[in-house]
C-alpha cells in the first residue's frame, strides 16, 4: 500500500517543506519511520507502516508508554549527517514568524467580534513570547533532535511487533529537550476536544522520564536526582507547547479549509497557558539553578 500526501491550503506558511522531507529521509535511514517513494509539487508518495494511532487510553498503556519514552530518547540522541547542531532552539524563531503571520483582524465581523472575545491582544501575546524566551533560555535544556509534534495521531502503536513509530516530521528540528516531553505530555489531553485534567500526574511523568533517560543516557542507573531534574525542566516548560500551538491554530483559522473551529481551539490552547503559567510560578518556588 502506498499513501499519498497532499499539502494543506497555504500550508507552506507554517511548515518547511524541504525540511520536512529531510527529516523523513534522515529518520528513515535511522531505521524509525517510512521511507518516501516519490515527491511533487504538492505533496509526497511514502510508505504505509502497520500500526493504530494512540488514544487518550493506550497513551499511558504500560505497555507502550515506556517504548514511546524509549523511542524519543532515541531520536533525541540522533546526530544526522551534514546537520550540525544549532546553538538556539527553533522554537523561538518558530514561534516568533507565527505571530508575524497571524491574523491581528478578520474581515468577517462575526469572527472579529469572536477573536476579541476569545484572544489576548496582540501586545499582550508579544509580552509572553519575550518572558517566555528570557525565562526558559536560562534553564539549560539540552538541544536535541526533536520531533516537536507528538500528538496521538502520530504515534503508531504494532502490537504484534510491540514498537511504534513517530509519523509527520514537518515541525521536527532541534529544539529543547523539555519541549519535546512537554509537548507529548499535553497530548494525553486528546485532540477534538482535548481535556487536560487528563495531563499526566507526577509519579506517571517519573516513571515515563525514568524509561526515557535510561536510554537517552544508555544506562540502567538513573538516579532519582536525574530524574527530579528533568522532571522541573519539564514543568517549567509545559506552558510552552500551548503558546506555540494557540498560535498555529490562529493562523489556520485564517487559511484552512478544514471543517474545524481553529479560532475556539486557539483560545483552548492559550487559556491553558495562562492557567499553567500561573500554577507553576506558585508551585515551583525552589528548583535548580541551572
Amino acid at each position: 500500500m502506498v499513501l499519498i500526501r497532499i499539502y494543506g491550503n497555504n500550508s507552506d506558511l507554517l511548515i518547511d517543506r524541504k525540511n520536512e522531507l529531510n527529516n523523513i529521509r534522515i529518520l528513515n535511514k535511522a531505521g524509525y519511520t517510512h521511507c518516501i517513494y516519490a515527491t511533487f509539487n504538492n505533496g509526497f508518495a511514502y510508505q504505509f507502516l502497520e500500526g493504530e494511532t494512540l488514544t487518550i487510553e493506550t497513551i499511558r498503556d504500560p505497555r507502550v508508554y515506556p517504548l514511546i519514552a524509549r523511542r524519543m530518547a532515541e531520536m533525541h540522541c540522533l546526530k544526522p549527517e551534514n546537520e550540525p547542531e544549532p546553538k538556539r532552539a527553533f522554537i523561538w524563531e518558530k514561534t516568533k514568524k507565527f505571530m508575524q503571520i497571524m491574523p491581528k483582524r478578520f474581515s468577517d465581523p462575526l469572527k472579529q467580534a469572536k477573536f476579541e472575545m476569545l484572544i489576548s491582544p496582540y501586545m499582550v501575546l508579544e509580552e509572553e513570547y519575550h518572558l517566555l524566551e528570557n525565562t526558559l533560555s536560562k534553564i539549560n535544556s539540552p538541544v536535541v533532535y526533536a520531533h516537536n509534534d507528538l500528538l496521538l495521531g502520530n504515534v503508531l502503536y504494532n502490537k504484534e511487533q510491540e514498537n511504534v513509530v513517530f509519523i509527520d516530521y514537518e515541525y521536527t528540528a532541534f529544539n529543547y529537550q523539555a519541549f519535546d516531553i512537554a509537548n507529548h505530555f499535553a497530548e494525553f489531553a486528546g485532540i477534538d476536544e482535548p481535556d487536560y485534567s487528563l495531563y499526566p500526574d507526577e509519579n506517571f511523568q517519573k516513571a515515563w522520564l525514568k524509561e526515557y533517560l535510561q536510554r537517552y543516557n544508555a544506562t540502567n542507573n538513573v538516579s532519582e536526582k536525574e530524574i527530579n531534574k528533568l522532571h522541573w525542566q519539564v514543568t517549567k516548560f509545559a506552558p510552552l507547547p500551548h503558546f506555540f500551538w494557540g498560535c498555529w491554530s490562529l493562523i489556520q483559522s485564517e487559511h484552512s479549509h478544514i471543517d474545524f473551529d481553529f479560532l475556539e481551539y486557539a483560545a483552548i490552547r492559550f487559556n491553558e497557558y495562562f492557567k499553567l503559567k500561573e500554577e507553576i510560578s506558585s508551585k515551583l518556588k525552589l528548583g535548580y539553578d541551572e
